[in-house]
């Protein structure tokens, strides 16, 4: 929905919903004057979700859930009420103000979340679920894993920075991507001191870590030439190209480019 039409102008009442990891708080509004119809806390579980819609059936007029975090901690719930062909708003959670003496304010949450629905000119649904939803958290493992290697990358940089002249002449010269290798294939030495065997163990370490982790974001993007590096500390830029158009692509057919790395630029 992306309409100027007033929601009062729609529906009977509002209920809004505040939710929450273990519960959703429920406000009924009647949307003609605003007034709090009823109240009510569910657990946040298949059988919270039909107590809340038995609830809302106390108030057999036209009706539309406004409800924060549908993609988050509502997401189960907007699913169930999409399901049973109800009319779901969608709001942005908003930032919470200190509550004096540490009140909890769920139940106000949720009245507010009904009436900032009633008082908006243009009305957002939830972002579909299926193909798409598949797609968004295949993405967010992956950009976890890209993060994880670009740490690694960038703790080995520095750790080969001040590293003992013995190991870090191992290093001179070379570009981030054989630096890892080379840190990767290190071994120590019973001869060496406890810094320069640490460093070595160290460097091993988080080299072997960057490339899993990298390997593990290719599996889900499918990428063909791909490496997350150390952008402040190398000067290099890591570059993702487009998405790739589905799920399904994502998974099986490697419809991902991935990461670059693209040469600082003087």
């Amino acid at each position: 929905m992306n309409s100027l039409t007033d929601l009062g102008d729609l529906v009977d009442v509002v209920i809004g919903v505040d939710t929450h990891v273990h519960t959703h708080s429920a406000a009924v509004i009647d949307a003609a004057t605003g007034g709090v119809l009823g109240e009510i806390t569910v657990a946040a579980t298949a059988a919270g979700y039909a107590e809340l819609m038995e609830f809302a059936n106390n108030y057999p007029m036209s009706r539309a859930w406004a409800i924060e975090g549908t993609g988050g901690h509502g997401a189960g719930l907007t699913r169930h009420l999409l399901e049973s062909s109800e009319l779901v708003i969608e709001l942005d959670r908003p930032k919470r103000s200190a509550r004096r003496n540490g009140a909890k304010s769920d139940p106000l949450d949720a009245i507010r979340a009904a009436r900032e629905a009633m008082a908006r000119p243009r009305l957002g649904t939830p972002r579909s679920g299926g193909e798409r939803q598949a797609l968004s958290v295949l993405l967010t493992a992956r950009r976890s894993a890209i993060n994880a290697s670009t740490e690694a990358q960038l703790q080995v940089f520095s750790l080969v920075i001040a590293a003992p002249e013995r190991i870090r002449v191992r290093f001179r010269g070379l570009k981030l991507a054989a630096m890892l290798n080379t840190a990767a294939k290190l071994r120590v030495q019973s001869a060496w001191d406890v810094e320069t065997t640490s460093t070595v163990v160290a460097l091993r370490t988080l080299a072997r870590r960057a490339h899993a982790m990298l390997k593990e974001a290719l599996a889900f993007g499918g990428s063909r030439t791909a490496t997350a590096s150390p952008r402040a500390a190398s000067g290099e830029r890591t570059h993702c190209d487009p998405r790739p158009k589905s799920a399904h692509a994502m998974t099986l057919s490697g419809g991902a480019r991935g990461c670059t790395v693209l040469a600082a630029q003087s």
